[in-house]
């Protein structure tokens, strides 16, 4: 399965429609949105944690459009002969994503830092760093459900509409003050948003809620079940 991984990873980290995508597009969004008029300090950290959640998710939705290109061509057909379980394959993608997420991370991190003036202690650096990247684990499986259930055009599509979907709802573009009271109750059951929360309550000295904790681990079992779920379908079909 390392092997498996490596190759993944190679592949997904030399598509240059990825890198403007997921990591350039995100720091882009990010300084438009805190240099367009005035803005204080306690906004620009928000939205480099949020920005950067919105980079994460795209990243790792990612990973179903290549699992839906696999599909196509026939690598699929092949990875059914390998020794690897179902599981041991949805895992080794969802590994992908977990590793191809790390630069939209680092990138809008890093330009809340250098460029926005952004001064957190090095341990928040870190453990909001972390934060993010678990958070990002459940998208990744989001995915992958959607590639091994949808073709290449229709997979592109829906994460695509996912994506901003859950960015808008989960507040990751805009504070959430600005949401009517009822989306701001939806909003808190997102995973996006709780991603988030998990890093602004580390940016704020904080420890992240219990609510936090138990909305992530619910969408993580979630949509595991569903990219398993969705890779046996496939399997039974190419």
């Amino acid at each position: 399965m390392l092997d498996y991984l490596r190759l993944e990873v190679r592949r997904t980290l030399r598509d240059v429609g990825f890198m403007i995508g997921g990591v350039v597009m995100p720091v882009v969004m990010y300084l438009l949105f805190t240099n367009l008029g005035g803005v204080d300090s306690g906004w620009k950290t928000a939205s480099m944690i949020g920005m950067a959640a919105y980079g994460a998710t795209g990243s790792a939705l990612n990973t179903g459009g290549g699992v839906a290109e696999d599909r196509t061509i026939g690598w699929l057909r092949q990875l059914r002969i390998t020794p690897m379980s179902p599981r041991q394959v949805v895992a080794g993608r969802a590994l992908t994503g977990a590793v191809t997420v790390l630069p939209a991370i680092v990138a809008v991190l890093a330009a809340g830092g250098l460029l926005n003036g952004v001064r957190l202690d090095a341990w928040k650096w870190a453990v909001i760093a972390l934060s993010l990247w678990l958070g990002s684990i459940p998208f990744t499986l989001l995915g992958l459900g959607n590639g091994y259930r949808l073709t290449a055009q229709a997979t592109g599509v829906v994460n695509m509409v996912c994506n901003l979907t859950l960015a808008v709802v989960g507040g990751l573009w805009f504070p959430l003050v600005l949401f009517p009271g009822w989306l701001r109750s939806v909003s808190a059951y997102t995973p996006t948003n709780r991603s988030a929360q998990f890093g602004t309550a580390v940016a704020d000295g904080r420890a992240p809620a219990l609510g936090t904790v138990l909305v992530l681990t619910g969408w993580l079992l979630a949509f595991g079940s569903y990219a398993v779920v969705s890779y046996r379908r496939a399997a039974r079909t190419v």
